[in-house]
């Protein structure tokens, strides 16, 4: 049974595709919970888009943050940390009596889960091959996607046999038992884990004892077009998990269960294209050797390709081809996960951490403003399709501004302990 053994790095793996999972259960149940809350508390479309959005605000401050404590302090601590806040924040939202109660337990929620994933991409810049990158961050939001697929059809079973607060009760649960687990799977260095054989650790980056300063100013100059980048996809992205599972029940007047069933079709395209993207992004690195080219290129391909599945949705009701076209348009948005986030690691692994948290602010600030503004122009006009409109212009943007994000381009910092040890050598 000894070949049957799972490796160190598939452990860890396994351990964040599970986190991914659960937080983005927790943080899209709203979505389908809507239904139950507005009725109850009597919202309007705008005020149900702002408990949406609400989770953005300390998500977004927290992405460079936790970024930067992650690099610090390690991914063991700060997804501990982070895990038990966000489950406290997921149970507390069951407890909600009105809008004002729901919109501080999802202020609570982002303030959690800020710094999640670019502590998970810590984790990765020293967990995963170089040659491996695209494929794990594929395939952990792919998991983050099931996560988006389940929700809606879970969230609907719950609320027809217990309510909707019991949805959140058990969300939290889950993320608790998470932590519990991590706590004791996880080793900040990969030598160390009990698991770890010398032909596993062989293959791993080089693990940098000395912690450089972050250089801030350099390094957010070189990251600004991948975070612009990161905002034309993100405003897609919390479009379609703010408002897809209401578009298909109201837009198309179906019965819950069908617009869920719906619903998480459109997800589940979402968790194809995150696996694809990330093992097709390092193919082409694999047999090119150019980052550009596995990248930026793939990027800005996957872009034009969600906006052209995207544009039929404005000369036609069907419900059958909008299911298509918005289970192709995420499929085509998705693919670009596996390459954006394997860019930070490649421009910068030292930092990967802060870097990847000031890319992943992009999508944190399309999170507070698409989900409010799309919710203001259904209110105001009652056409579902017009926020599709923003999304398909950011995505033509984002087409062009993706080769401006040079992954072959390695960030340059000159460490003070660098300098002090060259001078030494110098003067020797």
């Amino acid at each position: 049974m000894k070949h049957l053994r799972l490796r160190a790095t598939t452990v860890v793996l396994l351990m964040l595709c599970l986190m991914y999972f659960i937080t983005y259960l927790d943080r899209v149940n709203v979505s389908s919970a809507a239904s139950g809350f507005g009725k109850e508390f009597n919202l309007s479309k705008t005020e149900i888009g702002l408990v949406f959005s609400a989770f953005a605000y300390p998500y977004l401050v927290f992405q460079i943050i936790g970024g930067w404590v992650s690099d610090k302090f390690g991914a063991k601590r700060t997804l501990i940390y982070c895990g038990v806040l966000w489950a406290v924040a997921t149970i507390l939202t069951g407890f909600s009596g009105g809008l004002i109660s729901m919109l501080l337990a999802r202020l609570l929620l982002g303030l959690g889960e800020g710094a999640t994933f670019p502590a998970a991409t810590t984790a990765m810049s020293r967990w995963v091959k170089k040659e491996n990158r695209g494929f794990a961050q594929g395939i952990t939001h792919a998991f983050a996607r099931i996560g988006n697929a389940v929700a809606p059809a879970a969230v609907v079973f719950v609320m027809a046999t217990h309510g909707w607060r019991t949805s959140f009760y058990i969300c939290g649960v889950l993320s608790l038992v998470w932590v519990v687990v991590w706590a004791f799977v996880f080793t900040e260095d990969p030598e160390k884990h009990p698991r770890m054989t010398t032909e596993e650790l062989a293959g791993l980056p080089a693990q940098r004892k000395l912690k450089p300063k972050t250089p801030w100013g350099s390094l957010f100059k070189r990251m600004l077009p991948v975070t612009v980048v990161y905002f034309c996809y993100g405003w897609t992205l919390w479009l379609f998990l703010s408002w897809i599972p209401q578009y298909f029940l109201h837009s198309y007047d179906l019965d819950i269960k069908k617009s869920a069933l719906f619903a998480s079709s459109v997800f589940f395209a979402g968790v194809l294209g995150d696996t694809l993207g990330g093992i097709v992004s390092d193919n082409i690195l694999k047999r090119t050797g150019n980052l550009k080219r596995a990248r930026s290129y793939m990027v800005s391909v996957c872009m034009l390709l969600t906006l052209l599945s995207l544009l039929p949705l404005m000369f036609n009701h069907n419900v059958y081809i909008s299911i298509l076209c918005l289970s192709a348009g995420f499929f085509f948005a998705e693919m670009t996960i596996g390459p954006m986030w394997a860019i930070p690691m490649d421009i910068a692994p030292e930092f990967s951490g802060t870097a990847s948290g000031m890319m992943n602010s992009g999508s944190a600030l399309a999170a507070i403003i698409s989900p409010v503004l799309s919710g203001y122009l259904i209110d105001r006009f009652g056409n579902w399709e017009l926020p599709f409109v923003g999304s398909m212009i950011l995505m033509a943007f984002g087409v062009f501004l993706a080769f401006r994000m040079r992954p072959d381009s390695k960030f340059q910092h000159h460490d003070s302990n660098d300098l002090v040890n060259a001078s030494k050598v110098g003067s020797s």
